[in-house]
């Protein structure tokens, strides 16, 4: 690996899309690390602080990925968070932070709904990384 690779750390509890992201992201180039939950997460943060998270929402927890969006932010504002929810499609509820209020209580940087397509996932931490 390049020596400024950059580290992402994707957390979901589908083992499935955790691999697949992280085949992906290190074709990609990237270096990834993986927790399949909050708790798993924080132990990985706890040790290590990666330039970029990808979140799953509603893990063990239906708030888990807030939790760990929160805890990221207050270690260090500055990494950037992404947020993925199927939280409309299983639960029939429109979630976005559109609103003023919605983002000043949502720290994520971005919101994309499941399923999320490779691509798109990837436009979105190369700019956050960018930026």
């Amino acid at each position: 690996m390049e020596p400024n690779t950059k580290t992402v750390l994707v957390v979901d509890d589908d083992h499935d899309y955790l691999t697949q992201m992280q085949m992906r992201l290190e074709a990609a180039h990237y270096r990834v690390l993986t927790a399949d939950s909050e708790k798993e997460a924080e132990e990985l943060l706890a040790q290590t602080r990666p330039d970029l998270a990808v979140l799953d929402l509603m893990m063990e927890n239906m708030d888990a990925g807030f939790v760990l969006c929160h805890r990221i932010k207050k270690m260090d504002p500055k990494i950037p968070v992404i947020l993925v929810t199927a939280v409309s499609a299983e639960t029939g509820l429109d979630f976005e932070a559109a609103t003023p209020h919605e983002k000043s209580w949502m720290k994520a940087d971005v919101l994309l709904t499941k399923p999320v397509r490779f691509e798109q996932l990837q436009r979105e931490i190369d700019r956050l990384l960018k930026a």
